[in-house]
């Protein structure tokens, strides 16, 4: 008999003053870009969005808690999106347009901090990253060319995911492994924040080769908490980026373990 397919959440993108041609007034949207959902799906495992239990929501959490979909689930992939707010790593931000999202970030790191108590697989894409090196105590740059003067362009507004570049991944790292033989590649670039200071109990797994800058972590421990800055749920329409399978079979591998082992 086959077991049954692996669950994996998927973290909301949140919409709260959705354009009027859409037809939905006042009302606050949670949706999921379908690549991602797709490149979950393609590997054999459900793709199940995870609506937000802010604590303004209309849900009471004596009915739902993210305890229950942490049972439910086998593992979390936080989609990327909005900044993470700059509260949240004590800065206020360098302009208005770089204030963020603090009710996903309040949402995305209690269903977080459920996964890693589970000992369940975390894999963050662009924003997602850049939050899981937040939740662990770490900082970012709010906007990489006014931080970082000399650093190359990481976001086009125009190109968008036609925007690439080369990473290189760390000796000895995780990242490495899972591509073994390749020591890196081309990915996509949609980002304008990116890591500054490091969180605790996080290692870095990859750098942009023009620039040094950050692009992926991981938890340093058995467990598979990882992140990367570029979007490979993206990569499928063009063979010239990095392959996003070895990372997708690494995750599912990892929650097919935790699955096992969960009593």
């Amino acid at each position: 008999m086959n077991p049954a397919p692996l669950r994996i959440g998927l973290s909301a993108r949140l919409l709260h003053a959705p354009p009027a041609e859409l037809g939905f007034r006042n009302k606050t949207l949670q949706y999921l870009e379908q690549s991602i959902a797709h490149w979950i799906m393609g590997h054999g495992a459900l793709a199940l969005m995870l609506p937000t239990l802010g604590f303004d929501a209309e849900v009471s959490r004596r009915k739902v808690s993210v305890k229950q979909y942490v049972d439910l689930l086998d593992g979390l992939v936080l989609q990327g999106g909005a900044d993470v707010s700059p509260s949240r790593y004590g800065q206020e931000p360098l302009r208005p347009e770089w204030g963020g999202d603090p009710v996903r970030d309040r949402y995305e790191i209690e269903l977080l901090e459920g996964f890693l108590a589970s000992g369940k697989p975390v894999l963050g894409i662009c924003r997602g990253s850049q939050l899981l090196n937040v939740a662990f105590g770490g900082t970012l740059f709010q906007d990489i060319p006014t931080q970082r003067a000399q650093s190359r362009d990481h976001v086009d507004a125009q190109l968008y995911d036609r925007l690439s570049h080369e990473v290189v991944f760390e000796p000895g790292s995780r990242l490495g492994e899972v591509y073994s033989g390749v020591p890196g590649g081309l990915v996509t670039s949609i980002h304008h924040q990116a890591v500054d200071k490091l969180g605790a109990d996080l290692t870095v797994e990859a750098r942009s080769t023009e620039d040094g800058v950050v692009e992926a972590i991981r938890a340093r421990g058995s467990g598979f908490v990882a992140g990367v800055q570029w979007h490979p749920e993206f990569h499928a329409v063009n063979p010239a980026l990095l392959s996003g399978d070895p990372l997708m079979t690494a995750f599912l591998q990892a929650a097919r373990v935790a699955r096992s082992t969960a009593v």
